[in-house]
């Protein structure tokens, strides 16, 4: 099993950390097997907030995506439709526990934010 990290905006950060989004959209799917995700805040915190076991990872259709994972998005159908406006498919991390944390991208020896996430091992 593997682990990415993974950049995020700080308003869906909150969301994460408090329980509200339980499910990390993304574009594209991972092409390894994963089960952990490592949570960096983009800027102006620019950290490693949380890492989080992920429950199962979901790549479907993206009306089908929204209908199972809509009551753990923590967004709204507007917002879903816009960034996923250009894809058939989506995916979807759900997690299933988090952990707080306060970390430099170094401690996990990487040197750049990645613009979506990138695989740790």
């Amino acid at each position: 099993m593997g682990t990415i990290l993974i950049s995020i905006n700080p308003q869906h950060v909150d969301k994460i950390l408090s329980g509200e989004k339980r499910c990390e959209y993304r574009t594209r799917k991972p092409n390894r097997v994963i089960n952990k995700m490592i949570i960096y805040e983009t800027s102006p915190i620019k950290r490693v907030v949380a890492e989080c076991t992920l429950e199962r990872i979901l790549t479907l259709p993206k009306e089908e995506l929204w209908n199972q994972t809509s009551d753990i998005s923590g967004s709204t159908k507007d917002r879903f439709d816009n960034y996923f406006r250009k894809q058939d498919m989506a995916t979807g991390f759900i997690i299933k526990d988090i952990h707080k944390c306060n970390k430099e991208l170094i401690d996990y020896g990487i040197k750049y934010v990645p613009q979506s996430y990138i695989y740790l091992d």
